[in-house]
């Protein structure tokens, strides 16, 4: 089945200062592949028998890498909702913990959790058999550690050991773009022939060349293998 997503902005490359942005733009997803990437009204001609999802005055752009990923979930707790204890991540909460199916089924949580704020790669190193099972079903793209250093090197964030944390051991975010600049945060771009992984946010501000910036926790829909996985309600 052919999906036509619209935007009011389509930015297919943000980590490339080049790129330009597609105003009214549009991505034509078939399968779990991207089939095009252009303006709006000329895909619409070109595809008239996609299903489209407009999501209005939006940014549509390649999901985002969250580069906490060892410590958000396997040493971070991501509470059952029946526990009624709240939502956030409980620090450490996993911490010499050998209860593998507790562990993965925090991990779950924590990735869908993730999805809400359009991400799509998480880095790891991933030590636990259930963290790295969880991570594999989820679909969300599994990263080495080695990625975490350049993820958030100039981002201006203190690096811990193996999750690239701040060294004061502080919580880490679920949400990216509360620590990196968008176009470090980005992973990949949204290109045809590539794998249709991308997020859809609401628009913080419209720049002077006509392109514009996502808000921090503003995601509103993600994309993973071109399965809407997420919908902010």
């Amino acid at each position: 089945m052919l999906t036509l997503h619209r935007a009011a902005f389509v930015l297919p490359d943000p980590a490339d200062p080049t790129a330009p942005s597609i105003a009214d733009g549009a991505v034509v997803v078939r399968g779990e592949l991207v089939e095009a990437v252009g303006p709006y009204g000329e895909l619409a001609t070109g595809y008239p028998g996609a299903r489209v999802r407009d999501w209005g005055a939006a940014v549509l752009a390649p999901g985002l890498r969250n580069p906490y990923g060892h410590w958000l979930l396997e040493r971070a707790y991501h509470p059952d909702p029946r526990e009624e204890v709240g939502v956030e991540p409980v620090a450490d909460g996993l911490a010499g913990s050998t209860d593998e199916a507790r562990c993965g089924a925090s991990a779950r949580r924590g990735l869908q959790r993730m999805l809400g704020y359009g991400v799509t790669a998480v880095a790891g190193p991933f030590e636990r058999a259930s963290v790295r099972t969880a991570v594999a079903r989820s679909g969300v793209v599994g990263l080495p550690g080695s990625a975490v250093s350049s993820a958030v090197s100039s981002g201006g964030v203190g690096g811990g050991p193996q999750d690239g944390g701040p060294q004061d051991g502080g919580a880490r975010p679920l949400d990216p773009l509360a620590v990196l600049p968008f176009a470090e945060a980005v992973y990949g771009r949204v290109a045809a022939g590539g794998r249709a992984d991308f997020a859809v946010f609401a628009t913080a501000a419209v720049a002077g060349d006509g392109g514009a910036q996502p808000v921090a926790g503003g995601c509103l829909a993600t994309v993973l293998g071109g399965r809407l996985v997420y919908r902010r309600r």
